[in-house]
């Protein structure tokens, strides 16, 4: 009989039974999908699918999902002692703070909904409106937000936003490599700073030594979390009290992995003060239960010694994911040697310029002028003893581009001549639109042609030409954006009837084209697409 199979199962995990018997309680009371019971249990699917299969027949199926059958209701309840697993269920904390908020749950909800969509590439997976706002209400009751500054690294699943309903007195900046999550946060008036950050290469300037905590919920890899944990800690200001708040979950199946991951945070040797099981619920991640635990670090004087090395244990490549063309799966492909010779013969043109090469992961057989990483270009630009030698031109491997290297790029290599390697696939390429547009946000410096499927129908080429009068804001792209637009404004206005601007006069003309002071504290590097299109918006007003 089924329930003699159920019982079995329930038999074989022992003390481990009562996820198990919560399953069946649950599908005494009301029909269920497969994800809500995932998700409500905390367990793996695997583990739901063997409960299902073996209450086979005693289980009927309508348009709301499965349950039990009401006949074999008292059977079940009665072996599988219902009445305990109820009467014994802890008690939620924020379960009285969470009623209460029922309204900003369902803003939340409408808030996800309108959200972009998860990119599997980067391991998204959404996290429920309640799991948002029981984030903000544990971190609210947890801490004094008033005046506190915390930094999201990372946050498709808008935890800035609930903490900003939740306390108004927060300062809240996130970083993030989707420019699409920072322009739709920016785009709902909370006060939150967006800042782009590829982690793999720095977190920026502007929120270095800033954070008195830190919320992250990072790629699932010993990899991922170890580089987001260690970007988190850079970020901190007091050394000694500042905490990371770290959303990660494994599958009662895999603790291994779990192991594994625990290591990575062992390594930057912080201790944990705490983990809260099962805090974070998410409408997919069945592998691990739908679920995550809340750990709560804090870092102790080895800390910033590992900080020396934060990519340690992945290296220096793009792989930290789980999924995608950057996955761990995806290490190790050299670049094929006929792309190489296709984008230096792009870089150096009929000119036969002398030859620049950034890449990461590789060296070409000859430097010419030298070699330089792509970190250390996005990070602070072509090194000194190269970038006086100019004329050069310059071969840029973006091979492994998740769609936001190609701007940066572009603004942070000052050359006559560049010439960028890209997927074929490359979203700034994908449409006349798109290259139209990444045209007209580098106009001020460089003149663009693009050729797809070069060499191959893997890669395309984006080949940049130095305009005659480049935009100082452009050329200094690593620096404060105010600092380098009022310098610009002030060599603009030598050649005025009236003398040249003061820098007070620039900055005023500044202030009233953008007003946003954010935006003139960061680097145009650090600032998400959206609000680079708006400082050279700005910019071009100036000039007119």
């Amino acid at each position: 009989m089924p329930i003699e199979q159920v019982q079995e199962l329930v038999a074989e995990a022992g003390a481990h039974a009562r996820p198990l018997r919560e399953i069946l309680a649950e599908l005494t009371e009301r029909p269920h999908d497969l994800a809500s019971l995932v998700r409500t249990s905390a367990v793996s699917r695997r583990t739901v699918e063997a409960v299902l299969a073996a209450a086979g027949e005693d289980l009927v199926e309508s348009a709301q999902g499965v349950r039990l059958r009401p006949e074999r209701v008292p059977a079940y309840r009665e072996l599988f002692r219902y009445e305990q697993v109820r009467s014994t269920a802890l008690t939620d904390p924020l379960a009285a703070r969470l009623a209460a908020h029922g309204d900003l749950v369902e803003e939340m909800a409408k808030l996800i909904a309108a959200a972009p969509k998860s990119r599997q590439a980067l391991d998204h997976v959404s996290a429920t409106a309640e799991t948002a706002v029981r984030r903000a209400l544990w971190l609210d009751a947890t801490f004094d937000l008033d005046g506190a500054n915390l930094l999201c690294v990372g946050d498709h699943d808008l935890t800035s936003l609930a903490v900003k309903r939740v306390n108004p007195a927060v300062s809240v900046t996130v970083v993030d490599l989707d420019e699409r999550i920072l322009e739709f946060i920016d785009g709902q008036g909370l006060d939150v700073r967006c800042l782009f950050t590829d982690l793999r290469f720095g977190l920026p300037t502007a929120v270095t030594g800033w954070a008195d905590l830190l919320f992250t919920d990072p790629p699932y890899t010993p990899e991922g979390v170890r580089l987001f944990l260690a970007r988190g800690l850079s970020g901190l200001r007091d050394r000694e009290l500042g905490r990371l708040v770290m959303a990660y979950g494994f599958g009662e199946r895999q603790p291994a992995l779990g192991l594994k991951v625990q290591e990575a945070v062992q390594d930057l040797h912080l201790a944990y003060e705490a983990i809260l099981p099962h805090f974070s619920r998410y409408d997919g991640a069945q592998a691990v239960g739908s679920a995550s635990d809340l750990y709560v670090c804090r870092p102790t004087a080895r800390s910033w010694k590992a900080l020396d090395n934060p990519t340690r244990g992945s290296g220096t490549g793009p792989n930290i994911y789980t999924h995608g063309p950057q996955s761990l799966e995806g290490a190790g492909e050299a670049l094929d040697p006929a792309a190489v010779e296709a984008m230096s013969a792009a870089a150096v043109g009929e000119r036969g310029l002398p030859l620049v090469t950034v890449a990461e992961s590789w060296h070409p057989a000859s430097t010419g002028l030298g070699h330089v990483k792509l970190s250390t270009l996005l990070g602070s630009g072509l090194p000194t003893g190269i970038a006086r030698r100019r004329p050069y031109g310059v071969a840029v491997d973006l091979s492994a581009d998740p769609g936001a290297w190609l701007l940066r790029a572009l603004l942070a290599v000052n050359a006559d001549r560049v010439a960028l390697l890209v997927p074929n696939n490359h979203p700034d390429l994908a449409s006349s639109a798109s290259q139209r547009e990444l045209s007209e946000l580098v106009a001020g410096k460089y003149a663009l042609r693009f050729l797809r499927n070069t060499p191959d129908s893997r890669y395309a080429l984006v080949v940049a030409e130095l305009v005659a009068e480049p935009s100082l804001v452009l050329e200094r792209a690593h620096g404060k954006v105010g600092n380098a637009w009022r310098e610009a404004l002030v060599r603009a206005g030598r050649d005025l009837p009236d003398g040249p601007l003061t820098k007070n006069q620039a900055r005023a003309l500044i202030q009233q084209a953008v007003p946003r002071a954010e935006l003139l504290d960061a680097s145009l590097l650090e600032l998400p697409r959206h609000q680079i299109r708006l400082v050279l918006d700005g910019v071009r007003d100036c000039q007119g």
